[in-house]
């Protein structure tokens, strides 16, 4: 059986093999190997080279339409609401046009954006070598319940109405996407044509051109830019509904990079993902610097590593810990309670599941290590259970005595602020119901005051100038994670409080870290395990 040692070790070695084997996928996709004989033209012609269509430099244009099918073989029953005459593939643009929006689509339906990049003067249906891409306008969601004051919000009737609202707001309508992301591939890049890219190949179309064959212009859709925020829900009574129009050009890497991304992302719908939690993975890839994005793959790599290793060092931590000298009960209540509050104020906000799950991960070991400090057992008296708790030993108690004194005086401050800020809420602030108050009141509580109630463990440290029984080495990942989290806080989008929770938890470590070299180390006292070095020593020899 593998020692805790070798596991650790084991756990890293497969993170290094991880990160390389990522390193190596990413240059893969950045880098695309060139045709090696497209030195020689003839030799390239008869090499199996594919040629770009671009470098002949046609007079091209940009033609926008839509329609409410996701097929269109003429010019029948589709509008025209965009036209780029000549279209340079060099110059960046972005234009706000006006789209009729049809009654099938205001009946819930669906409308659809036909982008074509053909020659100048020629219809797309009557230029062989044009190419298009389809993309829907509108995307299916349940919209967001309305927030109301709960004491002066509205009367029995505007209630009944809500009720009504609200009932129908449980069903997914469709809302309209704002934006749309043009990109057009403009490298002269000569490919190999026994080794074509398969997510490039898929956007190419191919042409003969005596005895050379080329790829017709790659016309793309970003569609990682269609964010949650840019979404309008469509009423039966808009006839006309706001559309930007921007393109950009783009290079190969960035392409095949952006192609990968976008699957991801459609894969992650695919397993369950909501369309908000593939919005927040949007956000990290749009909104971040190409540079930066990839110091934050490294970042979080590095966070589910330290996360890993915190939640095994603190289990093991509770598993084996005996006695519970030197620790406050309290603070392993309030930090169980704080836990579950946080999960439930972020699972009642709808936050990302990149931050949830690990979120309900804590709080679930909080519980089981609730039961330990409590020496709680749980027999079954056939389907009722009964809680048995344990005695405390003199030391304990003594323990104990340090922990409610810390707590009484603690509550003097903290009481009235927690209560002061629950009234203020609910007479300033909107809410979608009294339950989201009351999580709200709780989880504000838990954010600006919760570093409050980490001072009791500080106490008792204090009193008994030693921090021998805390668990250091889960202790050091999760201030790693903490730094780390101050990054994500910038990245990921979460509500206020949590992002400023992030940067308290900094604050609390370094007195932590300041008591740790306050106290030095007494080899005589018990450690959490229940032992000492000198016993070691005894039993050694």
């Amino acid at each position: 059986m593998l020692s805790r040692s070798s596991f650790t070790s084991l756990v890293v070695g497969v993170f290094a093999v991880y990160v390389a084997h990522t390193c190596w996928v990413m240059y893969g996709i950045v880098y695309t190997r060139p045709c090696p004989a497209a030195a020689d033209g003839a030799a390239g012609a008869a090499g199996g080279c594919v040629w770009p269509y671009l470098a002949r430099r046609p007079k091209l244009q940009l033609s926008v339409y839509t329609t409410t099918r996701s097929s269109i073989g003429g010019e029948s029953n589709i509008d025209l609401v965009l036209n780029v005459e000549d279209f340079d593939i060099e110059s960046k643009f972005e234009r706000t046009v006006n789209v009729s929006v049809p009654k099938k689509t205001r009946n819930n339906g669906t409308l659809y954006a036909f982008v074509f990049l053909h020659h100048a003067g020629i219809l797309p249906w009557h230029d062989g070598k044009q190419v298009h891409i389809v993309s829907p306008l509108t995307t299916y969601m349940v919209p967001k319940p309305e927030e109301i004051n709960l004491l002066t919000g509205e009367s029995a009737t505007q209630q009944i109405e809500a009720e009504k609202q609200t009932n129908a707001l449980d069903e997914p309508v469709s809302h309209w996407r704002s934006r749309l992301t043009l990109n057009v591939m403009v490298e002269d890049f000569v490919f190999d044509g026994s080794s074509l890219p398969a997510d490039v190949h898929r956007y190419m179309k191919m042409v003969q051109l005596g005895k050379t064959v080329h790829y017709l212009p790659i016309l793309f859709i970003d569609q990682l830019s269609n964010r949650v925020k840019d979404l309008m829900v469509i009423n039966r009574s808009t006839t006309e509904l706001p559309l930007t129009v921007s393109y950009d050009k783009i290079s190969l890497g960035k392409l095949r990079f952006w192609i990968h991304m976008q699957d991801a992302v459609y894969s992650l719908q695919q397993f369950g993902f909501s369309e908000k939690d593939a919005d927040e993975v949007k956000g990290i890839f749009v909104d971040t610097n190409l540079y930066f994005l990839a110091l934050t793959f490294f970042v979080a790599a590095f966070h589910l590593l330290f996360d890993f290793l915190a939640f095994k060092n603190d289990i093991s931590f509770w598993k084996k810990k005996r006695s519970m000298i030197g620790m406050s009960t309290k603070a392993v209540l309030w930090r169980c309670f704080s836990t579950v509050v946080i999960f439930l104020f972020l699972l009642d906000e709808q936050t990302s599941l990149l931050v949830l799950i690990p979120a309900g991960i804590g709080a679930v070991i909080e519980l089981w290590k609730v039961k330990k400090a409590l020496k709680m057992t749980i027999r079954w008296q056939g389907l009722r259970p009964k809680f048995q708790f344990g005695a405390y030993n003199d030391s304990e108690k003594k323990t104990e005595e340090y922990d409610a004194q810390a707590m009484k005086y603690l509550s003097y401050l903290l009481y009235p602020l927690c209560i002061g800020g629950a009234g203020y809420s609910l007479l300033n602030v909107k809410y979608k119901s009294w339950y989201s108050w009351l999580i709200n009141s709780f989880v504000n509580g838990v954010y600006a005051f919760g570093f409050l109630f980490m001072l009791p463990q500080l106490f008792v440290n204090y009193k008994m100038k030693s921090v021998a029984h805390l668990p250091w080495k889960a202790f050091t990942y999760k201030a790693f994670n903490t730094f780390i989290d101050d990054i994500f806080a910038f990245i990921i989008t979460m509500p206020t409080s949590h992002r400023l929770a992030c940067f308290r938890d900094d604050v609390v470590f370094l007195v932590y870290l300041y008591q740790r070299w306050l106290y030095p180390v007494d080899k005589s006292r018990v450690n959490e395990y229940g032992e000492s070095y000198e016993e070691k020593s005894k039993k050694k020899s």
